[in-house]
C-alpha cells in the first residue's frame, strides 16, 4: 500500500514531565463545540452539542446522518478547489517572478487584463517621452514654424503628437503624416528598438491570454462526479461505488481514475500523522481504473483486507473522520492537453445500503441511446449487511467451514455404505442394482443342496459310531 505524508507531529514523550497535549484533528471544525474522543459514540457527541432556544425545547442543528458532514471541513471542495493556504514562504515573490509566464497564467482575469493594458500604455508613454526628448534636444520644438528646418521627426509639435507617433511606430499603423528622417541617427535606432519591443510585447500578451483561455482546467468543469458515494454488496463482496460522467461529446482520451483516503494515523513510535494518505485500489491490477468515458461510469472499489474501509461498519461510518478524494485524469481530445478533475466525499456523504439508479435508455424512435443526467445523482436502497466487510468475510468463512464439515461427514457415511453393502443390493457391471428373482431361486437351491449334504454326512457318522459300539 503506497502512502504519502503531508504533515507530521509527535505525541508527548513519557517520563519527561511534559503535560500531555491533545493533537487537534484537522478534519474537524475548530468552533466552540466539545471535542469528541475516540471512546464517545456519535449520538453522545451530538447530544452534547445541541443548540437550545432561549425558552424552548432542544433544536437539532442537523439530522444525525448529516451532522458529521457539517462539523468537518473539506480539504478538497466539490468543484476540485483545494482548501489550503500557504504561509511563511521565504523569497516567495522572487520565486514567482522567476516563473513569470506561469504566474501570469495563474492569476485572475482582472489582474491579467490590467497587466495587459498597463504593459501597452506604459510602453507607449515611455517611448513617447523618448521621442519628445529627441525632438527637444535637436531643437525641433523651437522651430515649429520654420519650413526650412530639418526635423528628426516630422509633425511632432508637442508631447501629445509624440505619443501618437509612438503608437503608430509600435503597432506599424503608419498614417503617413508623421515619420522619421535621416537627420537624426538616434531616432532611427529608437524606431528599430520600439518596433522589436512592440512585436515581443504583443506576442507575449497574446500568448498569455490564449494560454489562459485554453487551460485544461476549464475542461474539468464539464466532468461530473456524483454527490454521494454508496456502499453495497456486489458479486458477494462489499463495494464502495461512485459515478463519473462527461457532458461533452468530445471524449477524454486515456481517462483513468484513482482514489486517496485522507485520515489521521498514529505510528508505532507515537508519531501523529494528521493528513496521512491511504491508497484506495480502484482496479489498477485488473485495468478497471482505465475508463472509456463515453457514458457515465460507476467506479467500484472492492473492500478487501488491504482497504481502509475493511473494518468500517454502518454504525462506525459516521463516527469516522476522513475524506475520500477521487481524481480523474485524461487527455482532452480537442486540444491534446492533460486535464484533471477532483472531488471528495466526507463520511456523511457515503450512503450505506444504496446503489445508483439506471440512467441510460434506448430510444426506438431514433435508434439512439439516451442518457438522462437528471438521475445522475439518484440512488436506490438495496439490502446490505450492516456489519463491516471484515465481519462479513469472517461469517462467510465460518459458513464455508461448517459446509465442508457436513460434506466430510456425508462422504464418510457413503464410504461406510460402500464397504458394508445391504444384502439386498448387488453390483452388476459397475452399477448398483437389486437382485433378480432368478438369482434368488438359484441362491435358495444352493442353500438346500448344502443342507442335504450336511445331513448325509451326519447320518454316515452315526452309522460308523453304531458299528463301533456293537
Amino acid at each position: 500500500m503506497q502512502a504519502m505524508v503531508m504533515e507530521t507531529g509527535y505525541s508527548p514523550i513519557p517520563g519527561h514531565g511534559l503535560s500531555p497535549q491533545v493533537e487537534p484533528d484537522i478534519l474537524t471544525s475548530s468552533g466552540k463545540l466539545d471535542r469528541r474522543t475516540s471512546e464517545d459514540s456519535f449520538a453522545e457527541y451530538a447530544s452534547r452539542n445541541q443548540q437550545r432556544q432561549p425558552n424552548g425545547p432542544i433544536v437539532h442543528r442537523r439530522a444525525e446522518r448529516h451532522f458529521s458532514k457539517k462539523l468537518r471541513r473539506r480539504l478538497i471542495y466539490k468543484n476540485g478547489e483545494v482548501n489550503i493556504t500557504q504561509t511563511n514562504i521565504r523569497k516567495r515573490r522572487r520565486r514567482y517572478l522567476a516563473d513569470i509566464f506561469t504566474t501570469l497564467v495563474d492569476i485572475k482575469w482582472r489582474y491579467n487584463l490590467m497587466i495587459f493594458a498597463m504593459a501597452f500604455i506604459c510602453s507607449w508613454l515611455i517611448f513617447a517621452l523618448i521621442w519628445w526628448l529627441i525632438c527637444f534636444s535637436h531643437g525641433d520644438l523651437d522651430h515649429l514654424d520654420d519650413k526650412n528646418w530639418k526635423r528628426c521627426v516630422v509633425e511632432i509639435r508637442s508631447f501629445t503628437s509624440a505619443l501618437l507617433f509612438s503608437i503608430e511606430t509600435q503597432h506599424t499603423i503608419g498614417y503617413g503624416s508623421r515619420h522619421t528622417t535621416e537627420e537624426c541617427p538616434e531616432a532611427v535606432v529608437v524606431m528599430m528598438i520600439q518596433s522589436c519591443f512592440g512585436v515581443i510585447c504583443q506576442a507575449l500578451m497574446t500568448g498569455i491570454v490564449f494560454a489562459k483561455l485554453s487551460r485544461p482546467k476549464k475542461r474539468a468543469e464539464t466532468l461530473m462526479f456524483s454527490k454521494n458515494a454508496c456502499i453495497c454488496k456486489q458479486d458477494g463482496d462489499m463495494c464502495l461505488l461512485f459515478r463519473v460522467g462527461d457532458m461533452r461529446k468530445s471524449h477524454i482520451v486515456e481517462a483513468h481514475v484513482r482514489g486517496v483516503l485522507i485520515r489521521r494515523k498514529t505510528t508505532k513510535e507515537g508519531e501523529i500523522l494528521p493528513l496521512f494518505q491511504f491508497d484506495v485500489n480502484l482496479g489498477y491490477e485488473d485495468g478497471r481504473d482505465r475508463l472509456f468515458l463515453v457514458w457515465p461510469v460507476i467506479i467500484v472499489h472492492k473492500i478487501e483486507d488491504d482497504s481502509p474501509f475493511w473494518e468500517i461498519s454502518a454504525e462506525d461510518l459516521h463516527r469516522e473522520q476522513f475524506e475520500f478524494v477521487v481524481i480523474l485524469e485524461g487527455i482532452v481530445e480537442s486540444t491534446g492537453m492533460t486535464t484533471q478533475a477532483r472531488s471528495s466525499y466526507l463520511p456523511g456523504e457515503i450512503l450505506w445500503g444504496h446503489r445508483f439508479e439506471r440512467l441510460i435508455t434506448f430510444q426506438k424512435e431514433n435508434g439512439q441511446y439516451q442518457i438522462d443526467f437528471s438521475r445522475f445523482h439518484n440512488t436506490v436502497k438495496v439490502e446490505t449487511p450492516l456489519c463491516s466487510a471484515k465481519e462479513l468475510a469472517e461469517l462467510d468463512n465460518a459458513m464455508q467451514e461448517t459446509a465442508s464439515i457436513d460434506e466430510d461427514e456425508n462422504t464418510s457415511l457413503l464410504s461406510k455404505a460402500e464397504k458394508y453393502p445391504s444384502p439386498y443390493i448387488v453390483k452388476r457391471h459397475g452399477a448398483v442394482q437389486t437382485d433378480f428373482p432368478d438369482d434368488d431361486q438359484e441362491s435358495f437351491s444352493n442353500r438346500d443342496s448344502i443342507r442335504s449334504r450336511q445331513n448325509l454326512s451326519s447320518d454316515n457318522d452315526g452309522k460308523e459310531e453304531s458299528e463301533t459300539l456293537l
